[in-house]
């Protein structure tokens, strides 16, 4: 069982790496955290141009290295389960380009969590052998590739 330092309900950096209280989930909270990232996809994102959106990854991916090192830092936890900016980040990248809609995003979390659970080469060494922050975000923004790669596949051929 998942337990989150109170600091999350406290500190708005916690706040923001625990994926706005959603890695707080007592189970599965990687689960959560992407469930909570679909929310702002398709309330907003996916409405975005592809430009913008990119954007908008690189920035929230930036931003997320510092979160989550800072977050860490301050747990003294390397990688905290709670800490799922970084699924809101890989997530998004694996929603790129996708068609609208409610099925798509569905498809997009089943395929993210899936590579983001089954660590394919490189994410595995990624989430093993780089450390700090960037290592907390670099791994999911790999999964995110391999589902975002696969989602196009399925799109064209769909």
């Amino acid at each position: 069982m998942n337990r989150a330092p109170s600091s999350v309900w406290r500190n708005p950096i916690h706040f923001l790496a625990f994926g706005l209280g959603s890695g707080a989930a007592p189970w599965a909270p990687g689960t959560v955290g992407t469930a909570a990232a679909v929310i702002p996809y398709l309330l907003w994102f996916q409405y975005w141009s592809a430009g913008w959106f990119l954007l908008l990854i690189v920035v929230t991916f930036v931003i997320g290295v510092w979160l989550c090192e800072k977050t860490s830092e301050d747990l003294g936890v390397h990688d905290h389960s709670g800490i799922v900016w970084d699924e809101f980040v890989g997530y998004w990248l694996t929603m790129l380009l996708a068609p609208q809609g409610w099925e798509w995003a569905l498809v997009g979390f089943v395929l993210f969590r899936f590579f983001d659970v089954l660590k394919p080469w490189p994410v595995k060494w990624a989430d093993r052998r780089v450390a700090g922050g960037f290592g907390i975000m670099v791994d999911d923004l790999l999964a995110g590739i391999y589902a975002w790669v696969i989602l196009q596949v399925i799109v064209r051929l769909y």
